[in-house]
């Protein structure tokens, strides 16, 4: 049966058939825009070079982390990278983040840490387009490298610093969890410190935390009761711990891997720096032009990677006698005429 329309109806139908011939042209409009563009449905980013890090500390600790989030940054401004940053509260967290980083396409991970060694090996395994750098690292693999930075050297200078400035005969140093690297590092400053005082003794203490500030106050003061009128620390952010001690005792302590000296510049006489940033930086670039083969890499004084840093507001403090043999003992270790220690030796 034939339906007659009103011409309300009618009315209505033809401005519906309007819009459709409309929203038909914004259609075709569009696709012919896509085709022109390529056919490109991938976002603009897709191929952006992408940086993760792992810390197992604060990056506000003015040392260790704080330093490779500086390199982190950096790789961002100098690469035009996507970066993220994952703090680990636990080697529980490890093989997760190393998981989430890989999954998700990450084309490198930076694990700031000795600790991550392991786990980096085995999660390597599954994600073979990713490059891990464990740093203080102690093994590489097909797709892990392992970046050490040999602040023993830099140690050994301001054990040397030590000797010649010391009246008591005794030093202390303040780690926080007992690592090989820091070993290494106490074990330069002790080379260096015997060097000048042969009869010298280095008190050590671990607190067993990198972030426990008044622990290491603690042990630092304890150290200082016992005799020790410098200080050395490789406690990460609880490291604030040592220099308070160290003012509060009125005598010198040394900053480690980061400058240090404006953390506590009464207090600070050098420190022990690491170019971690310029490090991440070196790899990150190789990486990202496909050029970067993983190994055991090594950063010292001889490479400008590792440096002593004097305070510029103590160093006029120091007797030009005691800062003459420092220089020396640096330039002996760029030629290669000083025994380190290594992981090796055990010492």
């Amino acid at each position: 049966m034939d339906t007659v329309k009103s011409p309300e109806s009618r009315a209505r139908s033809g401005r519906a058939a309007q819009i459709l011939t409309v929203v038909a042209a914004v259609v075709v409009l569009a696709l012919l825009m896509i085709a022109c563009r390529g056919g490109a449905s991938q976002p603009a980013d897709s191929h952006r070079f992408r940086v993760a890090l792992l810390t197992p500390g604060p990056v506000s600790d003015a040392g260790w982390n704080a330093a490779a989030f500086d390199g982190l940054e950096l790789i961002k401004d100098k690469l035009a990278a996507e970066t993220a940053l994952v703090q680990t509260t636990s080697p529980a967290d490890f093989e997760d983040a190393f998981r989430d980083f890989a999954s998700r396409d990450f084309n490198l991970i930076f694990a700031h840490g000795f600790e991550y060694t392991d786990t980096a090996l085995k999660v390597a395994k599954l994600f073979p387009a990713t490059m891990f750098v464990v740093t203080s690292g102690a093994a590489a693999s097909a797709n892990v490298a392992s970046m050490t930075f040999r602040i023993e050297e830099a140690a050994y200078v301001e054990g040397v610093l030590s000797g010649a400035l010391s009246k008591s005969g005794v030093v202390g140093a303040v780690g926080g969890i007992e690592l090989p690297s820091i070993r290494l590092t106490f074990e330069g400053y002790r080379r260096g410190f015997q060097s000048v005082q042969p009869g010298g003794k280095l008190l050590v203490s671990f607190t067993g935390s990198f972030e426990d500030v008044g622990a290491a106050k603690e042990a630092a003061l304890a150290e200082v009761r016992q005799g020790a009128d410098l200080l050395i620390h490789n406690a990460d952010a609880a490291g604030l711990g040592v220099f308070q001690a160290a003012q509060q005792s009125g005598i010198y302590a040394f900053g480690a891997n980061r400058n240090q000296n404006d953390v506590a510049p009464d207090a600070v006489l050098a420190s022990a720096v690491t170019d971690i940033p310029g490090a991440f930086l070196r790899v990150a670039t190789d990486v990202a032009q496909r050029r970067f083969k993983p190994a055991m890499i090594e950063f010292g004084m001889r490479d400008g990677m590792v440096k002593v840093v004097y305070n510029p507001r103590l160093v006029a403090r120091i007797p030009k006698e005691a800062l003459a043999k420092a220089e020396e003992a640096q330039r002996e270790i760029v030629a290669g005429n000083v025994a380190m220690p290594t992981l090796s030796s055990g010492k």
